[in-house]
């Protein structure tokens, strides 16, 4: 294989661990605190688990281990989307299954969930796991984005499990993947089947943490990518200074990597999906806002800037979540009827005459391209696929509207040169920072010594993460108590609940102090590339969330 000289080094690179995990296998023991309970619905939600309900949170402690010997085999599976720092969770998870016995096995289920549901599999071995330490992808065995959920999933599973001798599954996925985990980890149990799950935190979007998962794995990595890429435009603005860059972010339910990256970068203006719903911020209070910004820098002979949009804004937006929630359910109740309409006209014309007054006025109101995007091909759930909706050329073309009116008004003489951006697949894959690749390993060793002490639906935790890594904590906490029960498709379900950007929290107030300052006069910061060598306050650094989170 032709290597370049980065992915030769980093195959070389030891993550470096908590100090429990540096000990040999076999006195590494789990220390168990109190019971635990839900977030909210317990009585539900302890009927639905009433196996794996109410566990304890657990630390790994100095004792002795005697089980951590044993022969056994292990599934792996990677559901959802890519995050960096995937393989090394596989890499810590080999490496403790071959500390403890090197006779043990790891198997990889090929393409996701589906793939333990199918038995395609491949045993992970040392050569083939060399060429995946400490890099980006999920390419190792492919991931997917089925659902274990039915009780034919469950029944199917368990009979690979008990085929290829399997006594133990670790899932790495986000908050649905997890919640799926711990489904499967409640019927295994209920069934005394012997084989327990074990899931581990990944989305680079950073809505799956609590205070004992600090953060998801990837969203380092991605948001330190992220960054580099917004202060490169930064840089590139301030030195032709003429253009406005509009960039949508990744981050559907969630704005943490819109927060993370002005913090790095501090951008002209950023939008906070969070914020924007609390405070019923319309639409078009937004433009406002933003082509204010324009015509106040334009007098100040800063005649551009860069505005950060996340991928989930339009959702958040009053009229407009209304709008959606609208349109997904006349899909859902009627999409026979208006998949025989064969013209963007017709169906447009079908869908507003069928919409409340408030939303008919918020679907005339957008551009035809956002009214196709709103229409077009649904996700396999029959809503509406908001990712693909361009909320930031939405945005140019409004802010563009209101400065024309302005500048009619002799309130603006300016010249609006735009440029839009949406940085997604960018971040999913890159190579993994040194804290993505330590964390991660972290999670996949400590996976193993939960398995080897006997846990079943519990998620792998390291934490105490803004502290250097001899300093982190090792430990798992029952995915139960990350739950609540939601509404899908008419029923209850239980979910673990997204973590959203907090009002009240140190990183928000930070980003709110600074950022008038920020819109009135440039103040770009430009973080530069990830750094993998070097000293620690430049390598080692976690992100500012997770230090102002901290301090």
């Amino acid at each position: 294989m032709d290597l370049s000289p980065l992915q030769r080094d980093r195959y070389k690179y030891m993550p470096r661990l908590p100090e429990i995990l540096k000990k040999d296998v076999g006195s590494i023991c789990i220390e168990k605190g109190t019971a635990t309970e839900s977030i909210s619905d317990q009585a539900a939600l302890k009927e639905m688990f009433p196996s794996t309900y109410g566990m304890p949170i657990t630390r790994l402690v100095e004792g002795p281990n005697a089980d951590a010997s044993k022969i056994i085999n292990v599934g792996v599976v990677l559901s959802g989307g890519q995050a960096p720092g995937g393989h090394n969770v596989i890499a810590g998870l080999f490496d403790g299954i071959k500390a403890g016995n090197p006779d043990s096995k790891l198997y990889g289920f090929l393409g996701g969930p589906s793939g333990l549901v199918e038995d395609k599999k491949i045993e992970i071995t040392s050569g083939y796991l060399a060429e995946y330490r400490n890099t980006g992808g999920f390419d190792i065995i492919g991931s997917g984005r089925t659902k274990l959920e039915s009780e034919e999933q469950f029944n199917t599973s368990l009979e690979v499990c008990r085929k290829n001798n399997i006594t133990a599954i670790v899932i790495i996925g986000g908050d649905d993947s997890n919640t799926n985990a711990a489904m499967l980890a409640e019927y295994f149990k209920s069934k005394d089947a012997g084989v327990q799950v074990i899931g581990c935190p990944k989305t680079i979007d950073g809505d799956l943490k609590n205070e004992h998962i600090e953060t998801s794995f990837g969203f380092d990595t991605a948001t330190k990518t992220y960054s580099e890429l917004i202060g490169n435009i930064q840089r590139d603005a301030n030195s032709a200074k003429k253009y406005w860059h509009f960039i949508k972010l990744m981050g559907r339910s969630a704005s943490h990597i819109c927060l993370e990256c002005a913090l790095q970068t501090q951008p002209t203006y950023a939008v906070i999906s969070e914020e924007v719903e609390k405070n019923r911020t319309s639409l078009s209070e937004i433009v406002d806002n933003i082509a204010d910004i324009v015509v106040k820098r334009a007098a100040n002979n800063e005649n551009f800037g860069v505005v950060l949009v996340p991928e989930g804004l339009i959702e958040f937006i009053p009229e407009m979540g209304m709008l959606i929630s609208e349109v997904n359910d006349m899909l859902a109740e009627k999409g026979d009827y208006y998949n025989t309409l064969h013209t963007f006209e017709d169906q447009a014309e079908w869908i507003n005459k069928n919409l409340s007054k408030d939303s008919s006025y918020a679907f005339s109101s957008l551009p035809s391209n956002i009214q196709r995007q709103l229409l077009m091909d649904r996700d396999p759930h029959g809503n509406v696929q908001v990712s693909r909706i361009e909320t930031e050329i939405l945005l140019i073309d409004m802010v563009e509207s209101k400065l024309a009116e302005l500048k009619s008004e002799g309130k603006y003489s300016g010249l609006f040169s735009h440029q839009h951006h949406f940085f997604g697949y960018e971040g999913r894959c890159a190579f993994p920072s040194n804290f993505d690749a330590d964390y991660c390993y972290g999670l996949g060793y400590t996976a193993f010594i939960l398995i080897s002490g006997g846990l079943s639906g519990y998620m792998s935790s390291v934490k105490n993460l803004s502290k250097p890594s001899s300093e982190w904590i090792a430990g798992g906490i029952p995915v139960t108590m990350m739950m609540n029960l939601e509404v899908r498709h008419g029923r209850n379900k239980p979910v673990i609940k997204k973590a959203l950007v907090e009002m009240d929290k140190t990183p928000f107030k930070t980003f709110a102090s600074s950022r008038k300052k920020w819109a009135e006069k440039t103040s770009f910061r430009y973080p530069g590339a990830i750094q993998y060598y070097g000293p620690d306050e430049i390598c080692n650094a976690p992100t500012v969330t997770l230090k102002l989170e901290h301090e």
